[in-house]
């Protein structure tokens, strides 16, 4: 556990600059740049950027000084890390939360964090970004999205081991110490009441805010017939551990569920834009799965 400052060696605004990273976690790393009085502008995702000037004050404030190699590769080996593709994701991620909660960074790269951990295939920023312009295309066509829809949507894939529904139970539960103290209690709750619903997508007829999150979450189903198999080439690679029997007799099953349900969307709106769609490509999916 340390917060770590390489060798001032990169050039910019008349000074040479150093890196800040942390080997643990943000938290530790926003703590320590806060002591410091290192300005938070000066963050850049996983790392602040500090001037040469106050490179021997930061050692002496507690930073462990170490050559860029060493740097990069703890800051990899934490997790941390976020590599040179992934940037306009997570930063069109920060973005986002920056507009939604602009007070509370934290949480926002917390969770960013998480949806950035490199096990995830389809289940990643790019997923979490497609969310929520669904949301936003729902609310176009006249579907009511609270806030706690929005944050249930950032906190529904959080936790992402490949296991349902432990792993939405695991995503509430963080959701709830998360954004408990951010939107009090009631508020979390309801975001963590959220969270569960994806777990099957079958929200009560009464439950509005349960159906606008599930029909934006399904969205996928009803893209084009190329997104789709884009779509479910990522969930395999995420399942590249699943002998393929057993991948295609528990999607299959999966898949049938859906199908079988009168309606797949349960929202107006997410049925006009996607439930023809997705019947065809859930369908042909199908057909491809059974036949090996």
């Amino acid at each position: 556990m340390a917060v770590l400052l390489d060798t001032p060696r990169w050039p910019a605004h008349g000074t040479v600059w150093a890196h800040l990273v942390s080997d643990t976690s943000l938290a530790e790393l926003h703590a320590f740049a806060a002591r410091c009085g290192v300005p938070r502008r000066s963050f850049d995702l996983d790392h602040y950027d500090v001037p040469a000037a106050r490179h021997a004050e930061l050692v002496a404030a507690g930073a462990q000084h170490v050559e860029g190699r060493e740097l990069v590769r703890r800051l990899r080996a934490s997790g941390l890390r976020v590599r040179a593709t992934e940037r306009p994701a997570r930063s069109e991620v920060a973005r986002r939360w920056a507009e939604l909660l602009p007070g509370h960074p934290a949480v926002g790269e917390e969770l960013a964090v998480r949806w950035s951990e490199p096990h995830r295939v389809y289940h990643g920023v790019g997923h979490l970004l497609e969310v929520l312009d669904r949301l936003r295309l729902l609310a176009d066509g006249g579907e009511q999205v609270g806030r706690a829809v929005v944050l249930a949507a950032w906190c529904h894939d959080a936790v992402h081991a490949g296991a349902t529904p432990a792993d939405e139970e695991a995503s509430a539960a963080l959701a709830s110490t998360l954004l408990g103290p951010v939107v009090g209690e009631a508020g979390a709750a309801e975001v963590s009441r959220l969270v569960r619903i994806t777990a099957d997508h079958a929200p009560g007829p009464d439950d509005a805010p349960g159906r606008v999150l599930c029909d934006a979450d399904l969205g996928v189903l009803g893209g084009t017939p190329e997104a789709y198999l884009r779509y479910t080439g990522q969930v395999r690679a995420e399942y590249r551990h699943v002998p393929e029997p057993d991948f295609r007799r528990g999607r299959a099953a999966v898949l049938t569920r859906l199908l079988d349900r009168p309606r797949l969307y349960a929202t107006p709106t997410g049925a006009r834009l996607w439930e023809a769609a997705a019947r065809r490509n859930v369908g042909a999916e199908l057909v491809r799965l059974r036949a090996g």
